[in-house]
């Protein structure tokens, strides 16, 4: 491959979605789509760059993960089906998760999850996963996410045995098909601090079901994560709770469920429905806070 070559997908990933370079592009993915069978699917250019971004411009590998994305999104109602925001609105309230205002210095959105938080009397594994694909359906809009990807922070204080309980080998499989095959978005980072011992056995359960790529970006910081963290973020750019000087986590939390709440219509319009076709592009976006 010549050096032309291997610039390309950064080329194109740069490219503004109206760009009549990435129009090839577009089209053969379309017509892959439906010679697969998604013929009765009305899909915006928009929404297919997201899969040609995921998968830099690779047609058969973004061809791949847009038909995993749609089989996920019918074989998982029970996480898929109810994406409104009065169904995560305990957790939220919580303080359970925010997003960081400003992107890393390589451009990903940074996530911060916190374990102790979740009470899993209250709440279940699947209303946690609910969370994260709320999030996800969310961010994905944003050009500059589906380009630079995100990173995760999860704070595993609190973690305790009722949690781990909820982890079943059915669950973990399903939340490792959105971190590897089924939604388009690139992981970058997977953090997790404050990992107690009885926590491993849990991560044992999840770990088979991921790529070799995923495994390999995850890292464990334990409970000196002030000395490691900051080498993967600005310190600027994390809240106080984690060693920097950015917002502390209940602004960040309260911020997040805020756009949460405002983005209701188009999080009713993403609630899977069989019957009805998921191409259309909603452009709500919370891009502008950095």
């Amino acid at each position: 491959m010549s050096e032309g070559e291997s610039d390309l997908p950064v080329v194109l990933n740069d490219l503004p979605d109206d760009s009549p370079v990435v129009q090839p592009y577009l089209t053969k993915l379309r017509r892959g789509a439906e010679k697969e069978g998604e013929r009765q699917l009305e899909f915006s250019d928009t929404f297919l760059l997201r899969f040609l971004r995921a998968r830099d411009f690779d047609v058969d590998l973004s061809l791949k993960l847009l038909i995993n994305y749609h089989k996920w999104r019918k074989e998982c109602p029970e996480i898929s089906g109810n994406l409104h925001p009065s169904a995560v609105l305990g957790l939220l309230r919580n303080n359970y998760h925010g997003v960081l205002r400003s992107r890393d210095a390589n451009g990903s959105r940074v996530l911060i999850y916190r374990i102790g938080q979740w009470n899993p009397t209250h709440h279940t594994a699947y209303e946690v996963f609910r969370v994260s694909l709320i999030t996800s359906e969310l961010i994905v809009q944003e050009i500059e996410t589906q380009r630079n990807g995100l990173k995760a922070i999860f704070d595993l204080q609190g973690w305790r045995f009722s949690h781990a309980l909820q982890i079943t080998p059915s669950l973990a499989k399903k939340m490792s098909a959105v971190l590897t095959d089924s939604f388009p978005l690139k992981v970058r980072g997977i953090h997790l601090i404050n990992e107690p011992i009885f926590f491993h056995p849990a991560f044992a359960v999840i770990k088979p079901f991921l790529s070799e790529k995923i495994k390999e970006r995850i890292h464990l910081h334990g409970s000196t994560y002030e000395q490691t963290l900051c080498q993967h973020f600005p310190a600027n750019i994390l809240p106080p709770e984690y060693g920097g000087q950015g917002p502390t986590m209940e602004e960040l939390c309260q911020e997040w469920m805020e756009f949460i709440l405002q983005s209701e219509d188009q999080l009713h319009k993403l609630s899977i429905n069989t019957s009805d076709s998921e191409g259309t592009d909603q452009s709500h976006s919370f891009a502008n806070r950095d």
